[in-house]
């Protein structure tokens, strides 16, 4: 029943590491679901916002690319940051891994449900009855091809990006051709400044920026199933990574002028998740504005994808090391996957979609779960940065080269997302704090019962 407590080693390279660390951002998803929320909070400083969180984000991954020395783990940040600084401080690095990928299949498939309903029930699209049912059967969908193997997943995965980005390309290029030299918000060095910025208007754009930036992360939780690399250089899982995220940075800056030059603040508004198809009404004739559309489901299921492969091999890693009950480290003999930890995430996720549809409206079950897991990725991600930071602190002597990559760059980035978690709190609503803050918290209850579980097997 167990099989073997492996998974399916060497089946992914590099190419489809950058593409799992493309995909698990999700570009067209990200862009779809947070721009209207990021335009409101800070307005034209959009792009600064999302330019100085990515600069924030690449020394996160630098503290993982670095970290991953230490050895290949599916559990990533989690048995790094336990290796580091002790194990109940890895636990709950994974946990908060974790629980933000459980809100993620609510903020995750919403979009994917609103977005199919525009294609084929279009008076359905505010009804929350109908997305979170809609958003179950995606959920379903992903699930059983993620179950299925890894392979299988990275064959759709590969299809999935390759179709995403030519759609964001053409509006990319559309964009400029069109709007360039008649854009609704006129381009200023102000978007970049960074003396546009109080402390309180970056904190506030920045934990729906680091939103944008989410996922990439995967491509470390899969690094004992990708393919060794040539001694002495990185593994090929870390250099999805930054390859990844090098792309990311770009493409979000990016897309945040198009938004801009194409949209007006009212526009960008009344578009809320489906900015994607804003833009593409605006340029494009129907029927080929619903390519948009197309573009934002391709990207969200990919991105679902990715979040459920993350969360079911960190809670994999965990299991096997005992520190959550090692039923979720169960292997299908076949196909090589944690199939009991992935069918976990499956019915969080279904529970947490029905939960979600007694809420108002669409807009306020996105709005809670996105700032709740911006703080999340906030507090997991810093652990590595600074465990990263103390674990290489001797590279403080090798040059200023090392220095600032192995720990100058890293600890910066996990300073600033604790700075950004904590001054987050007090804006945060009932439901967000709930979400947010309690989802970490009620990490000590798997913990406590862990260390009793153990105590009473040893």
């Amino acid at each position: 029943m167990t099989g073997k407590i492996d998974l399916a080693k060497g089946s992914l390279g590099t190419v489809e590491s950058v593409v799992m660390g493309i995909a698990g951002t999700a570009p067209a998803f990200s862009v779809a679901v947070t721009t209207a929320a990021i335009v409101a909070s800070v307005g034209v400083l959009s792009v600064g916002s999302i330019f100085y969180c990515g600069l924030i984000m690449f020394g996160i991954m630098l503290a993982f690319f670095h970290l991953s020395k230490i050895a290949p783990h599916a559990g990533a940040a989690y048995a790094w940051v336990g290796h580091v600084f002790g194990s109940s401080w890895g636990f709950f690095t994974g946990w908060g891994l974790l629980v933000a990928s459980t809100f993620f299949m609510v903020s995750a498939t919403i979009p994917a449900a609103t977005s199919t309903l525009v294609l084929i029930f279009p008076d359905r699209v505010e009804d929350t009855v109908w997305v979170t049912a809609t958003a179950a059967v995606w959920l379903t969908l992903v699930t059983l091809v993620v179950t299925k193997g890894i392979k299988h997943a990275s064959y759709t995965q590969l299809a999935l990006t390759g179709i995403e980005t030519l759609v964001v390309l053409a509006l990319i290029i559309a964009a400029f051709v069109q709007y360039g030299g008649r854009p609704a918000h006129p381009p200023s060095i102000i978007w970049f400044s960074p003396f546009s910025f109080t402390p309180q208007l970056f904190a506030t754009g920045a934990l729906t920026a680091i939103f944008f930036y989410w996922g990439w992360d995967v491509t470390l939780n899969l690094s004992e199933e990708t393919k060794a690399g040539e001694i002495d250089k990185p593994h090929p899982a870390s250099q999805g990574a930054f390859w990844a995220m090098v792309n990311l940075i770009l493409f979000f800056v990016i897309m945040m002028i198009v938004v801009l030059i194409v949209l007006n603040d009212e526009e960008i508004a009344q578009a809320n998740t489906n900015v994607l198809y804003a833009i593409a009404t605006k340029l494009f004739p129907t029927p080929w504005n619903y390519l948009a559309v197309l573009s934002t489901i391709l990207s969200t299921v990919g991105t679902i994808e990715t979040q459920i492969l993350q969360f079911s091999r960190s809670m994999f890693a965990m299991a096997r090391d005992d520190m959550l009950h090692r039923r979720y480290a169960i292997i299908h003999p076949e196909w090589q996957t944690p199939w009991v930890a992935t069918g976990v995430i499956w019915g969080l996720g279904v529970f947490l979609l029905f939960s979600s549809s007694f809420m108002p409206s669409v807009k306020n079950i996105l709005e809670s779960s996105i700032l709740a897991i911006g703080f999340q990725i906030c507090f997991y991600m810093s652990l590595a940065g600074f465990a990263c930071a103390w674990h290489y602190r001797g590279k403080l002597k090798d040059g200023a080269c090392s220095a600032f990559s192995y720990v100058l760059w890293p600890l910066l980035a996990a300073i600033f997302m604790v700075f950004i978690a904590l001054y987050s709190i007090p804006t945060f609503d009932t439901v967000t704090n709930i979400l947010g803050v309690g989802g970490i918290l009620l990490g000590f209850l798997p913990l406590l019962l862990g260390r009793s579980r153990r105590r009473i097997g040893g």
